[in-house]
């Protein structure tokens, strides 16, 4: 083969690696500006906070009974602070179901001290299959406590067993280092009382409490982060939650509610056969199974994302934990989309099957590699002069100003619809952040992405070690 031949081979593989690559860029962007678009229309729909917050007081009679469950393995620095947070909640019909998933450490035993349980006896249902309990504790002072003692399963097992000690109609899953906002369950309740037969499930927003002041299980002042990692991760939370699903939400097409703070129809989740074993992705599982049966039964339903109810958790500060969480986010999305992956663009599942299913298929599948292959093979191409510095500079374009954009104007709409900065000199650092955090952390992200295909590939399961400060601490 002449190097003539070779030469033009070569430059039509240039090609064709920057018309996949740049392509795929466009599409995710454009997703990205509709998305910013749909949330925009729907925060300004939206009635003044101080008028939801009268509302929701005024009927809070008529909310429905909540059980709240909290899953926890190896959280002694924090788990009694949360709980006291979440006993002290503003809801009227509440209970409190804590699983102790086999904790190695004094989990339990700061539990059992700190609101001084006795064990109890209490009859319940298997409705959905989880390891076997060893003890379950009440407290004569605190009635709406349990707290469930079991042999090590997973979150999703944990959550299962807490399903079954539940005698509530609504279950709400919160992380062990979580913190909700005094009103957030009422909040979150309003589309059940809106459409009670209608909403199956409803996710609030999660934002991050590194930095912020903690006094009594309660956020007394927000801040930002003094950790660089910390600041990254807030302005990605800003776009998942405000952006992104808000935007899903309005189209009708929410595919996952946040393990973090989620509220669901009991009856629904047992339906569906509870949580999932065997994947780190249990959250994202659960709203794609829900979304099968309610469409196999025909039944006509809604979940809702509502940005209002906040819930406050703790992020990695650590690169290596960070990439820990985001390669094991990337396998559970893998988990969900092929175990479910009949539900592609077929037309039983309705927009979840085309939109859902499609924008999974964009950029929880196909983008990682993609992305992570133009970061290689664009500037090689370019440095042996078999791509043109045009298709160089369109490349870089599409990553870094498209990036700046929407993480600038995601900052913009909350502060505008929301204000939960108070001071001016926040939200400068955060928008210098929104653009630094182009080159280089999110590049990183998409490498710790493939790192999570490779663990899927593997079968690799768990998430490892997490290191928790304790958000007591800050």
């Amino acid at each position: 083969m002449s190097s003539l031949t070779l030469d033009a081979m070569v430059d039509a593989t240039g090609q064709v690696v920057m018309f996949i690559v740049i392509g795929t860029g466009i599409l995710q962007n454009s997703l990205y500006i509709l998305q910013l678009v749909l949330a925009i229309s729907e925060l300004s729909k939206r009635p003044p906070e101080g008028r939801l917050r009268l509302l929701w007081r005024r009927y809070a009679d008529v909310s429905p009974h909540i059980s709240l469950l909290v899953p926890a393995y190896n959280e002694e620095k924090s788990i009694v602070e949360s709980l006291r947070s979440m006993l002290a909640l503003n809801y009227p019909k509440l209970d409190i179901v804590a699983i102790n998933d086999g904790s190695k450490d004094g989990t339990l035993a700061a539990m059992i001290e700190g609101f001084g349980l006795e064990p109890v006896v209490r009859s319940f249902e298997e409705a959905v299959p989880h390891k076997a309990l060893r003890a379950l504790y009440g407290s004569p002072r605190l009635p709406n406590l349990i707290v469930i003692d079991k042999e090590m399963g997973g979150k999703s097992d944990a959550l299962n067993a807490g399903i079954n000690l539940s005698r509530a109609p609504l279950v709400c899953t919160v992380d062990a280092d979580s913190m909700l906002e005094t009103d957030a369950l009422l909040h979150a309740v309003r589309p059940f009382i809106d459409e009670p037969t209608r909403t199956v499930a409803v996710g609030g927003t999660i934002r991050l409490a590194n930095g912020c002041r903690i006094e009594g299980g309660r956020i007394q002042a927000v801040g930002l982060p003094s950790s660089l990692l910390a600041l990254f991760q807030t302005i990605e939370y800003l776009r998942a939650f405000l952006m992104a699903r808000l935007a899903w939400s309005r189209l009708k097409t929410l595919t996952i509610i946040s393990g973090a703070f989620g509220l669901f129809r009991r009856d629904v989740v047992v339906a569906v056969g509870g949580y999932s074993h065997g994947t780190v992705g249990e959250d994202f599982d659960l709203v794609i199974k829900i979304h099968r049966y309610m469409y196999d039964c025909g039944h006509d339903y809604t979940l809702t994302f509502v940005p209002e109810p906040v819930c406050w958790t703790e992020a990695p500060e650590s690169w290596r934990g960070l990439g820990r969480q985001r390669s094991g986010w990337q396998r559970g999305a893998l988990e969900t989309f092929f175990r479910h992956r009949d539900m592609l663009f077929r037309p039983l599942y309705g927009r979840i099957g085309w939109l859902g299913f499609g924008h999974m298929l964009l950029v929880d599948v196909i983008g990682p590699p993609v992305e992570v292959v133009g970061y290689i093979l664009i500037p090689l191409l370019w440095f042996l002069d078999f791509l043109s510095v045009e298709y160089m500079l369109a490349f870089l374009a599409l990553t870094f100003i498209f990036g700046t954009f929407i993480s600038v104007g995601s900052l913009i709409v909350e502060e505008i619809e929301l204000r939960p900065f108070p001071r001016t000199f926040s939200l400068v650092v955060l928008t210098l952040v929104a653009v630094v955090e182009n080159f280089g952390y999110r590049q990183i992200c998409n490498v710790w992405r493939l790192q999570g295909y490779w663990q899927y590939l593997r079968g690799q399961q768990g998430w490892g070690a997490m290191t928790r400060l304790g958000l007591r601490r800050r």
